[in-house]
């Protein structure tokens, strides 16, 4: 029987708030997202102008003009900022839901957990500043974690008077096993081993892992360390007696750090007072010492350098923990929720939500296990030529691990020609890998063919094995192939190839 008006109107209020978790998160990761595009379009303009500098003085710049042109562009910042949503964004909000129902069904909404929550809230606040004040990163934790707490606690007290909380307990449980499955399966091998079976085997997860190859790297920009980034900004100014201009750039140029000219702001100024050196980062004075104690040991010297003007080691790590948690749970709740609403057109709300916890346990178990049979492990592997001619190409990318993890001779294998040939991803990716351990000068010239390959990540791994083979007839090779690469991910592999064949910048022109 069609439902009239008013029940219609009456029954979505009620779906709406026993969908409280979804709501909550998905306003959360809205602001999240909303604040990560413009701070990564922001990012992207600096490191626009950075490039240029770079390219202008002359220098390789890394990504190149075929990247740098859409830096400016709102979809690379949008997309960009899909990772900070989908990690920070969803790390908090759902720390805050969890927070929230904890007050709510266990306290009884008691006002002194509020005062904790909001001195938890202060220490948060202060700990992202304290290497200094840093906007966005503060917006994150002020304009999220109110604005989530809010509608969880609106729509928790709307299911107390409706008496529906006496059997949310059962929503949590499939949460808690999956947590322990994951737990279970993590090791160093797990994100790379997600790829090779869900991402790489199939045309949806490989847009999927192209569209993350893409733009990760812009979001990335954003709260690297100096350290961890490929190319910086310096200027050294005419210094006199006990220094030298040149030979302080030269160390810098070795150290990725590019003399530039202009009044854009630098990563690295080095400025000569007196018998001293003085550090400054974006006309920030970070520290000043002798210049004879520069001299002795530069390498250090510039490691504190980077070290003491990381502005984002929290972040950062709070980051990847919110990934780590943050992306399973919104995907959880998301596909719970959806499923809830489809089942709520046929079934009553309670029971609706109880099914899909059901099945949303169920799909995400079946995934685990999926997961745990098709990992390659190497310690099943009894013989080497037969795993390599196996038909399953789990046991042939298994025992290619264990080649290249004890840099055996993949050419003196009979299934040589048939591994070259390969036209499965995660095979190729990893044979290309025991590329590296050869000496062969055949399979150098077979590597070098992979540079031509289409796919991004067999071309950085080719990138990474000419890097670790240490011949330097590539570096020509390379750098053509950085000029031209539409791919930031791929030519960020190129230069750390030609670093580890130990080319320095010199200018190009």
């Amino acid at each position: 029987m069609p439902l009239l008006p008013n029940e219609s109107r009456r029954i979505m209020p009620r779906r709406l708030h026993i969908l409280y978790p979804l709501s909550a998160l998905l306003l959360g990761m809205f602001m999240a997202q909303v604040l990560a595009t413009v701070q990564v379009y922001l990012s992207n303009s600096d490191l626009f102008d950075s490039l240029m500098a770079i390219k202008d003085a002359g220098y390789l710049a890394v990504p190149n003009q075929n990247v740098m042109d859409g830096l400016k562009d709102f979809g690379p910042a949008f997309c960009g900022g899909l990772f900070f949503t989908f990690s920070i964004g969803a790390g908090i909000s759902f720390f805050t839901l969890v927070l929230t129902w904890i007050w709510d069904r266990l306290f009884s909404r008691k006002h002194s957990l509020l005062y904790f929550y909001l001195s938890l809230w202060l220490l948060c606040l202060i700990a992202m500043n304290v290497h200094g004040f840093k906007p966005f990163v503060s917006f994150y934790f002020l304009i999220i974690p109110p604005a989530v707490f809010v509608t969880a606690a609106r729509s928790l007290s709307y299911l107390n008077r409706q008496n529906r909380h006496r059997n949310e307990m059962i929503h949590f449980i499939p949460v808690i096993v999956l947590a322990l499955f994951l737990y279970w399966q993590a090791d160093g091998r797990m994100f790379s081993d997600f790829r090779d079976i869900f991402l790489l085997s199939n045309p949806v997860g490989s847009r999927i892992n192209d569209f993350y190859y893409k733009y990760t790297l812009y979001p990335a920009e954003v709260f690297k360390s100096l350290d961890q980034k490929m190319l910086k900004t310096c200027r050294v100014e005419k210094l006199e007696k006990t220094a030298s201009t040149g030979s302080i750039e030269k160390i810098l140029i070795s150290h990725d750090y590019i003399p530039i000219t202009g009044k854009i702001a630098v990563d690295l100024e080095v400025i000569q007072k007196d018998n001293d050196l003085i550090f400054k980062r974006r006309g920030d004075s970070i520290f000043q010492m002798a210049s004879k104690k520069f001299f002795v040991n530069p390498d250090k010297v510039i490691a504190l350098f980077a070290k003491k003007s990381d502005a984002h080691p929290i972040f950062r790590r709070i980051t990847f923990l919110s990934l780590l948690v943050g992306l399973p749970v919104a995907v959880y709740v998301i596909g719970h929720s959806l499923i809830s609403i489809v089942l709520s057109f046929f079934l009553n709300l309670k029971t609706s939500s109880i099914i899909a916890s059901g099945i949303s346990f169920a799909i995400c178990l079946i995934l685990f296990l999926s997961f745990h049979l098709n990992r390659s492990f190497e310690d099943s592997i009894k013989s080497l030529p037969d795993a390599l001619n196996s038909d399953r190409w789990q046991e042939r990318v298994a025992a290619l691990k264990m080649i290249d993890r004890k840099g055996l001779e993949i050419s003196a294998f009979q299934a040589y020609p048939k591994l070259l040939a390969s036209t499965y991803i995660p095979e190729r990716y990893w044979f290309i890998r025991t590329l590296a351990n050869s000496r062969s000068t055949a399979t150098y010239r077979d590597l070098l063919n992979f540079l031509n390959d289409s796919h991004p990540n067999v071309l950085t791994m080719a990138f990474y094995a000419l890097g670790k083979r240490g011949n330097k007839q590539a570096i020509a090779k390379i750098i053509e192939k950085i000029e031209t690469s539409n791919n930031w991910y791929s030519q960020w592999y190129g230069y750390r190839a030609l670093r580890s064949l130990g080319w320095n910048q010199t200018k190009l022109k």
